[in-house]
């Protein structure tokens, strides 16, 4: 083995980049009460959006703009479930019908007999 020794950098751990001549964005402190009585207080550049609703940092409540206009909430659209979007395309007496079908099936496959109601 050689005696010298291998010298090299860590990665991710040194950059030798300097912040000289970097011009940052100009930024706006902005502040959030939540509920429970805390402040968060967080950088936005100057030119960013910047949301009504935050969760708070110390207890992760929603916590909402200081000094801010709520914005106008958009109506939400109700979730449609299975059975609605199979209403959409069967009615109820179809639907009976398909499943006295499959269980006539299930009935068969099991050896049963079948019993049909007039």
């Amino acid at each position: 083995m050689g005696t010298g020794a291998v010298r090299g950098t860590r990665l991710g751990t040194t950059s030798y980049e300097s912040d000289a001549g970097v011009d940052f964005a100009t930024r706006l402190m902005t502040t959030y009460d939540c509920a429970a009585g805390h402040a968060t207080t967080l950088p936005f550049a100057e030119e960013a959006e910047i949301p009504y609703d935050w969760e708070c940092a110390t207890c992760g409540l929603p916590a909402k703009l200081r000094d801010g206009v709520e914005p106008e909430r958009k109506p939400e659209k109700p979730v449609r479930t299975h059975w609605d979007m199979l209403l959409e395309r069967r009615t109820l007496a179809e639907l009976e019908e398909v499943l006295e079908e499959r269980l006539d099936v299930l009935r068969e496959m099991r050896g049963e007999e079948i019993r049909r109601s007039a």
